[in-house]
């Protein structure tokens, strides 16, 4: 079969079906995603006549890669559990209500810029690991959490993990076989006087300079989304109503996050962005600089719909302890996990070990030449682990609360397992699926989706970029897998529709590759365990799918003006109908807010 049209179709198949049984039909991702794996076998073995060799090697490849992140799901229940039982939580609590009790502020403080920060220290969805069980202790809805959660897996994730997405997810993709750059992008670099690194980071700035002009609403957006699904009132102005201190918080991180990407490189703009942001935010914020003149909270406990809540509740327990804590112990646990993630990080002696004679090594699965790493000690999982260890020791915690902790946080995992070893394996077949694997001489699944959506979009290709990029992360759950995967597709395609700078059109795919984390099922389905909200990955994608719509939209009408201008052709024609439809949307949105809320509206 050659007819792209219908292959592109085929390939987009199994994602149709997980997003209808998700989003349409509120299946719990661990009955959607069986569902899902079974169409994309059937796919992968009768279209492109993928091998069963090779099947078998993928699903064994997702479900290794899928271990690797049910150890970071239990790291951080037991760690969240941990601080419970101990009442840390409590004095957290009471210290983010000293600072402020408007939630607007704490969700900007707490997930925005620590979120930030932990993204440039580790990524690879550790922030919302962190920041939505946090969230969950200071009295937040679980579903709230875990949308604050994934909404800023988006402007850091980018230079997450140290960078991680650039050096090696654009460093990767737009390279050869041979690990060198590609010959149409090294004639690119050459033209710019620039090596394989340099070429990174010039493309990294583009990435850095979109992302900060985007970005510049995403806590804004995320406090609207809250006040409008979660506010007693379910209206989006109470979130309006901060803007100024939602754009401050938002210049806070990105300011630094832009600087230093232009004078240090991609490694370290997400985790000095965050770090100086909260920072500067905590003081001025403890100065009543911005607040708002009216606290605005969610409703009583007992007026919460049964979709916000989970089967976590620290607070419940947190209520019960009489036992008083400074805010520094209270803190240490949170100050020792940042403080590992970038000893990890950044000591070469020690990412050398953990990434080297620690990782578990499983390669050439059935002799296909697939394999897969465990680098437990280097995952967040062990960092979490340690550090309850630790707090054990600084809490002075007994047995029996040590021995709740666990049995609590081991109950809590069972459930995101089965969904995460379904949806995994899916993803490793559609990303296997190419050349290498199959005897029809077929692209990959991404790659056919993305060459028929080039040969719609023409000359409106840079608008429609972001969305590859996106749609990269959704299947793989990760920016730096998006970017391997169509890095160097994107440079090509810049340089078909005549971009005088291609690399604007790699830079609008890593991009488009980091907004996508905020609907990548396996994250949410990670975020969701960490809270208890198994079973409503198609609730919060639904939310979700929003602010990464307009993440994407956004990104690609500035690519589109950065790489052509205000030339009139159909692109442009495109971008104006883009705006005019996001600013109508948005109108409406403040009219009528339970129009736009999933929770109301039943498909």
């Amino acid at each position: 079969m050659d007819n792209l049209g219908v292959l592109a179709l085929l390939a987009l198949l199994p994602i149709l079906v997980v997003g209808t049984l998700l989003l349409g039909l509120r299946w719990p991702a661990r009955t959607a995603m069986p569902v899902g794996l079974a169409v994309v076998v059937g796919v992968a073995l009768l279209t492109w006549r993928m091998s069963p060799v090779a099947v078998g090697a993928s699903v064994v490849q997702g479900l290794l890669i899928a271990l690797g992140l049910l150890w970071i799901i239990f790291g951080a229940l037991l760690l969240l559990e941990t601080l419970t039982k101990s009442g840390a939580l409590q004095t957290i609590r009471a210290g983010f209500t000293t600072i402020s009790p408007d939630r607007r502020v704490q969700v900007i403080i707490v997930a925005w810029l620590f979120g930030s920060f932990i993204e440039g220290a580790a990524g690879f969805g550790t922030p919302a690991a962190v920041v939505a069980p946090l969230l969950l202790a200071l009295g937040f809805p679980a579903a709230a959490a875990v949308m604050a959660g994934l909404i800023i897996q988006s402007t850091p994730v980018s230079f997450g993990a140290v960078g991680t997405p650039m050096l090696t997810g654009l460093g990767t993709g737009l390279a050869d076989t041979s690990g060198a750059l590609a010959p149409e992008v090294q004639a690119r670099a050459d033209a710019l006087g620039l090596d394989h690194l340099g070429f990174v980071a010039h493309t990294a700035t583009q990435v850095a300079t979109i992302h900060a002009i985007v970005g510049i609403l995403v806590p804004l957006i995320l406090v609207t989304l809250m006040c409008g699904f979660y506010g007693e009132k379910r209206s989006f102005r109470a979130g309006l109503a901060v803007a100024p201190f939602a754009v401050y918080g938002a210049l806070a991180m990105i300011v630094p996050y832009v600087t230093v990407a232009y004078l240090l490189g991609p490694e370290f703009p997400s985790l000095l962005g965050g770090f100086l942001g909260l920072l500067l935010v905590m003081y001025t914020s403890s100065k009543g600089f911005l607040m708002p003149s009216d606290v605005w909270d969610f409703p009583p406990r007992e007026r919460w719909s049964d979709r916000w809540t989970g089967t976590v509740d620290p607070t419940r327990e947190a209520a019960t302890l009489t036992r008083s804590m400074s805010m520094a112990r209270a803190w240490s646990p949170y100050v020792i996990v940042a403080a590992l993630l970038l000893l990890t990080r950044n000591v070469p002696a020690i990412k050398e070990f953990l990434t080297g004679p620690a990782v578990i090594q499983v390669p050439d699965i059935f002799g296909t030449g697939i394999s897969q790493n465990l680098d437990l000690l280097y995952s967040p999982g062990a960092i979490f682990l340690l550090v309850c260890l630790a707090t054990y020791v600084l809490h002075g915690m007994s047995r029996s609360q040590i021995a709740a902790s666990w049995r609590v946080a081991g109950g809590q995992l069972g459930g995101a397992a089965f969904a995460l070893l379904c949806a995994v394996p899916l993803v490793r077949i559609f990303i296997n699926s190419g050349p290498d694997f199959n005897a029809a001489g077929l692209d990959s699944m991404p790659i056919t989706l993305a060459r028929a959506a080039a040969d719609l979009a023409g000359q409106g290709w840079p608008v429609v970029s972001p969305f590859i990029g996106a749609l990269g992360a959704f299947v793989a759950g990760s920016n730096t897998v998006s970017n391997m995967m169509f890095a160097l597709f994107q440079f090509n395609t810049g340089l078909g529709i005549g971009a005088a700078s291609p690399e604007t059109v790699a830079a609008l795919q890593a991009v488009g590759g980091a907004a996508g984390n905020m609907v990548a099922v396996h994250n949410v389905v990670a975020a969701a365990a960490t809270v208890g909200l198994l079973g409503r990955e198609g609730d919060l994608i639904r939310k979700t799918i929003l602010p990464m719509t307009y993440y994407c939209l956004a990104a690609g009408g500035i690519g589109y003006l950065w790489i052509f201008g205000f030339a009139l052709n159909a692109g442009l024609v495109v971008l104006l109908v883009v705006v005019l439809a996001l600013v109508v949307t948005g109108v409406r949105m403040v009219r009528t807010p339970d129009a736009w809320n999933p929770e109301v509206v039943r498909v």
